[in-house]
């Protein structure tokens, strides 16, 4: 499968697809490294409580998949590994798979855990929610939805979240890490939604 015009939320296209997501792809190690180090000055800084001020973070991208395609690849709470190329793993420790309120411990390649738990789940709309209740980074109230939407010539992928940052950590970088994970995920569902 191809990537048809990769774009951001922001209207930013990309003018050669393939090569961005060969860059993409050759650039996760230095994802992961890069979330590795984020975490450890993140987590320096998680005693601090959080400001008031909310941050939105959304990506998104156009595949030629058909949505019904492409969200088979996303669908399953406790199976990212399979598709998100920063992580390694998913335990389900409450709960049963897509049911809302499952909680799962996903952990990156790096070993950061982070504990999530689905708020809503629609297979119809193709679309869920979860949130985040631990994590190394210096965020509060972090809510995320996921969903696949059909287009004309395939299928159009939104991830998009609101979170509170602790004081004396960086808004423009959690921004930057959250956005880079989206980024990672959705460059790489290209090759893996065929």
């Amino acid at each position: 499968m191809k990537t048809m015009n990769a774009k951001s939320i922001d209207g930013v296209s990309s003018s050669n697809p393939k090569k961005e997501i060969f860059q993409s792809a050759s650039s996760c190690a230095g994802l992961i490294r890069s979330l590795g180090v984020g975490l450890m000055m993140a987590s320096a800084a998680a005693v601090a409580q959080a400001t008031d001020k909310t941050v939105s973070v959304t990506e998104a991208v156009n595949l030629s998949a058909p949505s019904s395609q492409t969200w088979e690849k996303i669908k399953e709470f406790n199976g990212w590994q399979a598709w998100h190329p920063a992580f390694a793993s998913t335990k389900i420790i409450s709960g049963r798979g897509n049911t809302k309120g499952t909680v799962r411990v996903l952990t990156t390649k790096d070993g950061a855990k982070f504990t999530e738990e689905l708020v809503s789940y629609d297979a119809a709309s193709h679309s869920y929610s979860y949130r985040i209740t631990e994590s190394p980074l210096p965020i509060t109230d972090y809510v995320s939805k996921l969903e696949v939407k059909a287009v004309k010539g395939g299928s159009n992928v939104v991830w998009s979240s609101n979170f509170h940052v602790k004081d004396g950590a960086s808004e423009e970088e959690m921004k930057k890490t959250i956005s880079g994970v989206y980024r990672a995920g959705l460059d790489n569902l290209g090759a893996v939604a065929k």
